[in-house]
């Protein structure tokens, strides 16, 4: 094999180079590039052994181990779809998603089999599960009767049977379905091609720069794309994954220091709570670079970072999971233009479009859109959302002579693009915050705050109003340490904003405010709650003149 088109590949060609170098460590313990490849080829052939039916979808509920990563690219190999669930989702959000995409083979551990256990019963398609931290006896008795029940041993035992080979796999197949959160609603799942992972990895370990050498945290949830790409990444430069499931963000730390971590990435909020942190001197001499995604992160936290980190490199990015990246800024462009998103990362073009579809002009607002090889395949099972999102590039931005339609990703989110052709995040159309007649980035209002450097949190969001159509509420958690009134931050954004920007109502808060499954803080969430219980306020907020 001299190429790589298809997800297990990724390892298979790295086992082949390096067999005995790290390919992922786990709580003392390494898997070595050989070794992982073994390992997918044994569940491989269990899952082949089970199902001979092409891309039956293999969900696993688990912690970060290192069967989780088994089973995705395992799954791969069998020629199944690998569907990776939060480990911090609640069982109906589990059931549906078993449901919604029909999965066949659950992974998951005998505690979490424990709480799932009444919910399953209506997945109707679910045929075997997979403990792989208990033998079967222990399971819950009711499960026998519709779902056959097997130790990770027994399974991966399995793959000695005299099965026939997966059918062959084509790199536009779908390999994994990334179920996305759900904070107004249920999850839906972004289908993704082994094109779009193997693309993705060589693109983002292009810019990054990975080699054999590094040494990457996997600290985001490996359901989420960003999470699931320090994988890939690392797979593809042969490098070695470190597997943490942490408590606080101190263990983070601790294993960025103990595992000589070259490459950190992580969120804005979980960012907040690093920089609270007495970083040692000497880890910058060895984390070469830490990266931003999930949003912008703020002006004063990037500083706080870097201040830290003089050595290590920033990396600032963007992605959404329909087209699983999308843009990064080189550390070289922080100082010129640190609120920037950055331009498009290698294999991808990034346009900003008016609602009538033509190009934008310069620092003219527009939504984002995404062609080229990472571009997903739809929602799975959900024909009108994938409608809305993955449209027909209009065809005066084609090349003339070519009949057939192109597919991009219409991501909703609000962004500028500067004279340089670097791009500038606003918001999501759907969270843009319409107010006595204004259109209001809840980001935009968020970065101020932070500016006041005595904010640890803030999230930002609209809620209905009579006089105003939308009143602006923020939600803030001051730094620890600091004694903030409301009044004194209406305030500091009455001097610092336009009046039509000004909060109608600051709302200060002890504990942090509330995340999604991803690690983000979820301003929509907030937004719904206050919606229920939030009373009109003065007609006073709405002459802003």
């Amino acid at each position: 094999m001299k190429s790589t088109f298809l997800l297990h590949h990724l390892i298979k060609l790295a086992a082949a180079r390096t067999p005995q170098r790290d390919a992922l460590s786990y709580l003392g313990g390494s898997l070595s590039y050989a070794d992982l490849d073994g390992q997918i080829n044994g569940f491989s052939g269990a899952v082949a052994a089970l199902s001979s039916e092409k891309q039956a979808r293999v969900a696993i509920f688990l912690e970060k181990r290192f069967e989780f990563v088994v089973a995705c690219f395992g799954a791969s190999a069998s020629g199944c779809v690998f569907v990776p669930i939060n480990p911090v989702l609640k069982p109906l959000q589990v059931a549906h998603i078993l449901q919604d995409c029909s999965a066949r083979i659950l992974l998951t551990s005998q505690n979490r089999l424990n709480q799932l256990h009444e919910v399953l019963r209506g997945c109707q398609e679910l045929r075997h599960i997979v403990i792989v931290d208990a033998d079967k006896d222990s399971a819950p008795k009711s499960m026998a009767a519709f779902c056959h029940m097997h130790t990770w041993a027994e399974f991966n035992g399995l793959h000695k049977a005299s099965v026939a080979p997966p059918e062959r796999l084509i790199d536009t197949d779908m390999a994994a379905i990334l179920y996305t959160s759900g904070s107004t609603g249920k999850p839906k799942g972004v289908v993704l091609s082994h094109r779009n992972m193997v693309c993705g990895a060589k693109s983002v370990a292009d810019y990054l720069e990975n080699t054999p050498e590094d040494t990457l945290l996997a600290a985001l949830p490996l359901s989420f794309d960003a999470g699931f790409s320090q994988l890939t990444t690392a797979f593809h430069s042969g490098a070695r994954v470190v597997l943490i499931n942490y408590l606080l963000p101190r263990d983070i730390l601790k294993a960025v220091v103990k595992e000589k971590v070259t490459g950190l990435t992580a969120v804005p909020p979980l960012w907040i709570q690093l920089t609270h942190l007495d970083w040692p001197s000497d880890v910058s001499d060895h984390l070469r670079y830490f990266a931003n995604t999930g949003g912008r992160m703020p002006f004063e936290i990037l500083e706080k970072l870097r201040a830290a980190l003089p050595k290590t490199k920033p990396f600032l990015m963007y992605g959404l999971t329909e087209a699983f990246r999308s843009t990064y800024l080189p550390p070289e462009e922080i100082d010129r233009r640190p609120d920037s998103i950055g331009r498009a990362i290698p294999n991808a073009e990034i346009l900003v479009l008016r609602e009538n579809g033509t190009l934008c002009d310069d620092d003219e607002p527009g939504e984002l859109v995404h062609r080229g090889a990472l571009v997903g395949m739809g929602y799975w099972n959900d024909a009108e959302k994938t409608a809305e999102r993955y449209r027909i590039l209009p065809a005066h931005l084609r090349e003339s002579g070519l009949t057939l339609p192109e597919i991009a990703v219409f991501s909703g989110d609000v962004v500028r693009r500067d004279h340089d052709g670097f791009l500038y995040f606003i918001g999501r159309r759907d969270e843009m915050i319409k107010t006595s007649g204004y259109r209001v980035s809840p980001t935009e209002v968020e970065e101020i705050l932070y500016a006041a450097k005595f904010v640890d949190e803030a999230a930002a969001f609209g809620v209905d109003h009579p006089a105003l159509g939308q009143a602006i509420v923020v939600v803030v958690k001051a730094q620890d340490g600091q004694t903030l009134e409301s009044e004194q931050l209406l305030n500091f954004c009455r001097t610092n904003m336009p009046a039509y920007m000004v909060p109608a109502q600051i709302d200060l808060v002890l504990a942090p405010l509330p995340r999604n499954p991803n690690g983000k803080i979820d301003r929509k969430a907030l937004s719904a709650s206050y919606q229920e219980t939030f009373t009109a306020l003065g007609e006073d907020h709405g002459n802003h003149g």
